[in-house]
């Protein structure tokens, strides 16, 4: 069901080299409010569908990724988004541009299993293959980039927002989704509904400020 909606969308899309040999796809989530992505599946313009784009843990601020004890002052701030969000991800080797983008994950601080159908309009494929000259404070020179990167943020209660930017270009808005609880819950209710576990330093932070709805 899911590969049928994936190759039900048409495209206008002129199919031209991509003008780099691959786009990335990184995922983050907001500090304390922790994911597990099961599945990130990518369908570019030619229909071409690549599984397992993405999974495992995006990139989040806090807890840090060594942290074992509960700190007595949560300096991490999960509410809204960043202004210029970064991730963690891979390069989706292969691939034209992207379509459609589909991810399931576990929102470990609720618990509850989601997924979520993010279609990419070709306004942004577009602003994808155009380039730009940019002060890049990583070798002080001006260079000529491309926003490749895209970055999906996923936070409780199934949001996902999308953001596609460059090593050294600010991110541009892509769009926000509101994806749905997946019914047969996680890892595809081969867990007996049991979600992976959140963290002593997550757990203490929501069960003192609670989880920021709304915000994201």
């Amino acid at each position: 069901m899911v590969l049928a909606l994936f190759l039900s969308g048409c495209t206008n899309d002129h199919r031209r080299p991509l003008p780099y040999d691959a786009w990335s796809l990184n995922f983050f989530a907001p500090d304390y409010m922790e994911v597990w992505i099961e599945t990130a599946d990518v369908v570019d313009i030619n229909e071409h569908v690549f599984r397992g784009a993405g999974s495992g843990i995006p990139a989040i601020g806090y807890p840090r990724a060594l942290s074992k004890d509960i700190p007595t002052e949560f300096r991490g701030k999960p509410r809204g988004w960043r202004e210029n969000p970064g991730g963690k991800g891979r390069y989706v080797t292969g691939a034209d541009l992207p379509r459609l983008i589909y991810v399931r994950w576990q929102s470990l601080a609720e618990p509850q299993t989601y997924e979520a159908y993010i279609e990419i309009p070709e306004s942004i494929r577009k602003l994808m293959r155009s380039s730009e000259d940019v002060f890049c404070a990583f070798d002080g020179k001006v260079i000529t980039e491309y926003r490749k990167l895209l970055i999906v943020g996923l936070a409780p209660e199934g949001i996902a927002k999308v953001w596609v930017k460059g090593p050294c270009l600010l991110a541009t808005e892509v769009t926000r989704v509101q994806g749905t609880i997946n019914p047969k819950g996680p890892y595809g209710g081969m867990s007996n509904g049991k979600h992976r576990p959140l963290s002593e330093e997550s757990k203490a932070y929501i069960a003192k400020f609670g989880i920021p709805y709304g915000s994201w």
